[in-house]
C-alpha cells in the first residue's frame, strides 16, 4: 500500500510500504480522509520524542470497513486504543489509561496510509449524508469538546459564560464551536497570523483579534507555548478557569502567584473520553457544530508539500485533510 512516511526532521516520503492486515479482533479500514494535526507537525519538526522516524503519522481518520461483519460501513475513527479494564477505563476516563496507544505512535502505524487497523469499539458509524472528509474532523473536534466540557464544569455557576480562545488553528476554532454548542455565545479567538485571522473572520464568522484584550471567565489555550500561557494568566478573571490543550512547549508562562491569590483554576486536558468522541461525532451529524467547511483537501501523495506549506504559515484554512485514494 501507499503511505506518507516521516523519515527525519522535515522529511516526508510518499512511498510503498508493506500491506497492513487487521489485527485480531480488529477491522481493516480503507482510509478515505485523514487530517494533519499539530502533533503531526511537532513530529515533522523533530519536537516529539514519542514519534521517532521512520513512522507513518496521522490519526484524524475516516474511511470504510473492508471485510468482516462490518464490511462497507462508513466510519470515523477514535484513534485512542485503551485496555478497557484499568480504573481509568472503567470510570469512563479512557484518555488516562496507563496502557493507552494511539495510531501514529509505536506500536500502531498512523493513518497517512491507504489502510489502518482498529478495534470495533473505536469506530463510529457515519450516516450516508455526511461526507467522510467532514467526519474525519471528529478527532480534533473531540479534543476541544473534551476541553470545553471540563472548563464549563469547573466554572462557578455565578460567573458569566464568556470565553477567550488562544490560537485559531483547528483546535482553537473547534473550541469556539464547542463553546457555542454548549451555550457560550460570546467567544473571542486570538490568532496572530493575519491570513488565518482573516479566514476565521470572513469564512467562519468568528470574532478574532491579533492579540488578547480584556478579561474572560474562561480561557482556552489551544497553543501551549509560554507566551500563550502568560496571556491566559493575564486575561482570566479572578475565580475563572484556564483550560490548557496545546503542547507547544513544556515550561514557562504561567503566573502562579496570580493564579493562587485569585483562585484561578487550571486544567490540563488530554485527548477525550470515548463518550466525548461519540458525542462530538453526533454533534457533527446533527449540524450542531456548524457547516464545518473550513478545511481544504489534498491528495496524500502531495502530503509533503502540505506540511511545507503549513510550516511556512501560508495556509489560511485551519485544517488540511489528505485523501489517500486521490
Amino acid at each position: 500500500m501507499k503511505a506518507l512516511v516521516y523519515e527525519g526532521v522535515e522529511t516526508l516520503a510518499y512511498r510503498d510500504v508493506p500491506d497492513i492486515t487487521a489485527r485480531d479482533d480488529e477491522h481493516l479500514i480503507r482510509v478515505e480522509a485523514v487530517g494533519i494535526c499539530g502533533s503531526d507537525m511537532h513530529a515533522y519538526l523533530g519536537h516529539d520524542a514519542r514519534r521517532p522516524a521512520p513512522l507513518i503519522l496521522g490519526h484524524e481518520a475516516a474511511g470504510v470497513v473492508q471485510g468482516g461483519p462490518m464490511d462497507g460501513t462508513r466510519v470515523t475513527v477514535n484513534p485512542l486504543v485503551t485496555c478497557g479494564t484499568c480504573p481509568a477505563c472503567t470510570s469512563a476516563r479512557e484518555n488516562l489509561c496507563p496502557d493507552r496507544q494511539i495510531i501514529s505512535m509505536e506500536p500502531r502505524p498512523g493513518a497517512f496510509a491507504q489502510y489502518v487497523s482498529m478495534p470495533a469499539s473505536n469506530l463510529v458509524t457515519v450516516p450516508d449524508a455526511v461526507p467522510l472528509d467532514k467526519a474525519s474532523l471528529a478527532e480534533p473536534l473531540a479534543v476541544s469538546w473534551h476541553a470545553v466540557r471540563l472548563a464549563l464544569a469547573a466554572l462557578h455557576p455565578g460567573m458569566e459564560r464568556r470565553a477567550l480562545v488562544l490560537g485559531g488553528g483547528a483546535i482553537g476554532l473547534a473550541a469556539s464551536l464547542a463553546l457555542k454548542a454548549m451555550g457560550v455565545a460570546e467567544v473571542t479567538i486570538v490568532e496572530p497570523n493575519a491570513t488565518r485571522r482573516a479566514f476565521l473572520i470572513d469564512a467562519c464568522g468568528e470574532t478574532a483579534l491579533s492579540a488578547a484584550e480584556g478579561m474572560y471567565p474562561v480561557v482556552i489555550d489551544a497553543v501551549g507555548y509560554a507566551a500563550t500561557r502568560a496571556a491566559a494568566s493575564a486575561h482570566v478573571v479572578p475565580g475563572g478557569v484556564i483550560t490548557h490543550v496545546g503542547l507547544g512547549e513544556d515550561t514557562g508562562g504561567l503566573d502562579v502567584r496570580r493564579m493562587t491569590l485569585q483562585e484561578i483554576t487550571f486544567i490540563g486536558t488530554y485527548a477525550y473520553t470515548a463518550q466525548d468522541f461519540r458525542d462530538t461525532a453526533q454533534a457533527i451529524f446533527d449540524g450542531r457544530l456548524g457547516p464545518l467547511d473550513w478545511f481544504q483537501t489534498r491528495p496524500l501523495g502531495k502530503g509533503a508539500e502540505a506540511f511545507r506549506d503549513l510550516r511556512q504559515g501560508i495556509v489560511a484554512a485551519p485544517k488540511i485533510i489528505l485523501e489517500p485514494w486521490s
